[in-house]
């Protein structure tokens, strides 16, 4: 029997909470792909919070350490809105399986949401950096966006050769909350340091757990090929080599 991880804990918490709304969407025929949808028109909100946040900024005459700004209230509900859009990317794949509606588009209706929401809010967070003239941090948000796309990449193009890759430390859904916290206390305290600390560790955390997940996958193929050495065609059929034909790309 496996054995209950963190994550897994508080997800059960969260489908205890959020399964009395999900009984109600299914009564009244909210589908997967509309919730879908309005976590992703969520995560546009928050950009554009974001981007007015980096309109309005002023830096103070004393910007170091603290980095006070004016449209700090901006940031701060950035970051609430982040965090509410996250819960509908919860409830989609709670209501595909509580109301048998799981579909191949809805996950790929997912997936390709949960990329161009995390792309976009992250790049309203650049902008604020830019516009702070934090020039340095606006590259570490930059590599956060890099790291967080090939997290899923990875595990995409890894689970279409047949391997389970689910390794990592800064997931979806601990990127979420990174971002989301990150922007509350930061908005709150006017302090872009808080802003600074959740970039630097998506972007940190992100790109080595898409490195670790490579490395898992490259230990499993070996293993594989080891143990079916005499039959090199074995391998489940997946997408063409590097991607070519390949919803992955």
């Amino acid at each position: 029997m496996r054995q209950m991880n963190y994550r897994d804990f508080l997800q059960k918490i969260i489908y205890h909470l959020i399964d009395p709304l999900i009984r109600l969407m299914l009564r009244l025929h909210i589908t997967p792909n509309v919730v879908t949808l309005i976590g992703f028109l969520g995560n546009l909100a928050a950009t554009w919070l974001f981007i007015r946040a980096a309109q309005t900024l002023t830096l103070t005459t004393c910007p170091s350490p603290r980095g006070e700004v004016e449209g700090e209230a901006l940031i701060l509900w950035g970051g609430i809105v982040i965090l509410a859009a996250g819960l509908f990317d919860m409830m989609d794949g709670r209501l595909a399986r509580m109301g048998n509606l799981s579909t191949a588009f809805g996950a790929l209706w997912d997936s390709t949401l949960d990329r161009y929401s995390e792309l976009v809010s992250l790049f309203g967070i650049c902008l604020v950096f830019i516009r702070a003239d934090w020039f340095w941090l606006s590259v570490v948000t930059f590599a956060a966006m890099v790291g967080s796309v090939m997290v899923s990449y990875v595990r995409a193009r890894a689970e279409g050769l047949g391997i389970e890759c689910k390794v990592g430390l800064m997931q979806r859904p601990e990127r979420v909350v990174v971002t989301a916290l990150a922007a509350i206390v930061s908005g709150a305290t006017g302090n872009l340091w808080w802003l600074a600390a959740g970039m630097i560790a998506i972007a940190l955390l992100a790109n080595i757990t898409a490195f670790w997940r490579i490395v898992h996958c490259y230990n499993k193929l070996n293993s594989h090929n080891s143990l079916n050495s005499l039959t090199p065609n074995s391998l489940t059929p997946g997408p063409s080599p590097r991607g070519e034909g390949s919803i992955y790309q």
